[in-house]
């Protein structure tokens, strides 16, 4: 099989000087982590990223079973961080329910930085500031483990995310390609 690479960015922040983190709009709240949920930030994860590029570059995310498989391999992690890991919730107006619209997973590398795994918004609730508002709330949990900085990667394609990054504060520190099987990328894409 042909392999395909996608080019992707390591991107690293110090959290000394992280920027206050903004309330959520009216609607939206908090859940902290809990293994009770873990379907939940799957279901999440899944909903972010199955028409997106990184479906392509991780397969796993195109798929509703490998995102459970996913998050609960983070979740059993040695360096497993709960305070970095979230989901916001909206209150669905129609139903009374809250719907779980964005997760974010954090991590202790090997390093003793703290590793951003996985943020994902929902289509529908982006552009509303709210995976910003979660980015910072996983900052703020690395930090609270007394971690001097944190990491994240991104697909080079993934434009509105790296500004995003870039206005929270963080910094390209290196380029990494990802080879991925060219029948992977094909099966993918019909998730």
């Amino acid at each position: 099989m042909a392999l395909t690479y996608f080019k992707r960015f390591r991107m690293e922040i110090s959290l000394a000087d992280l920027p206050d983190e903004p309330p959520l709009p009216p609607g939206y709240r908090f859940q902290p982590w809990s293994a009770e949920i873990l379907k939940r930030h799957a279901e999440v994860k899944y909903q972010s990223f199955r028409f997106e590029v990184d479906a392509n570059v991780f397969p796993c995310l195109g798929d509703s079973e490998g995102c459970f498989r996913l998050m609960r391999e983070i979740s059993m992690r040695d360096g497993f961080l709960p305070a970095a890991t979230w989901l916001i919730e909206h209150d669905d107006p129609e139903t009374g329910d809250w719907r779980p619209v964005a997760t974010v997973q954090g991590v202790r590398d090997r390093e003793g930085k703290g590793s951003i795994q996985n943020l994902g918004v929902v289509p529908g609730f982006r552009g509303l500031g709210i995976g910003a508002i979660l980015l910072l709330r996983a900052l703020q949990g690395f930090r609270e483990h007394d971690l001097p900085a944190a990491s994240l990667e991104v697909t080079s394609q993934n434009i509105g995310a790296i500004r995003l990054y870039e206005r929270l504060g963080f910094r390209i520190a290196s380029t990494v390609y990802k080879a991925v099987e060219m029948g992977a990328v094909q099966t993918s894409t019909h998730a």
